[in-house]
């Protein structure tokens, strides 16, 4: 059972993913893990995380979120900064434009989330799974 239950959650999260993503570099030109990690920023206290917080928040390892964070300071979405206690811990901190691009691209991802999910509520490999998910 739990063999089935997992197969359903790997293709269910595809499935969204591919969406989400295709969706999000067209519309905002910003990559799906990229606003995930604006996300995170966003909401954290003060909009900034140590970079081994933010990569387990969004389930990448310390080299990916590494080459990430690099991208999103090069689009002036984030900045690094050195913790004050520890001088070798490292922060992400959203930037103002960080946040307006995270605003901005907040609707298409709720709004592309939704209909993929409809869609996987009418594909029979993942629709029993997709229900629950809703319920």
């Amino acid at each position: 059972m739990e063999t089935a239950i997992w197969d359903q959650l790997v293709a269910l999260h595809g499935m969204v993913t591919h969406q989400l993503a295709k969706q999000m570099q067209r519309r905002h030109n910003i990559g799906l893990s990229e606003f995930q990690a604006l996300c995170r920023l966003a909401s954290a206290d003060d909009g900034e995380l140590r970079m081994q917080e933010l990569a387990e928040l969004i389930g990448l390892n310390q080299s990916s979120v590494s080459r990430l964070v690099a991208r999103l300071e090069s689009s002036g979405l984030t900045r690094r900064d050195l913790c004050p206690k520890d001088r070798r811990g490292v922060y992400t901190v959203i930037t103002d434009e960080g946040r307006a691009l995270h605003r901005e691209a907040l609707p298409t991802y709720q709004q592309v989330l939704a209909e993929a999910m409809d869609e996987a509520a009418a594909d029979a490999r993942v629709s029993e799974l997709a229900a629950k998910l809703r319920s």
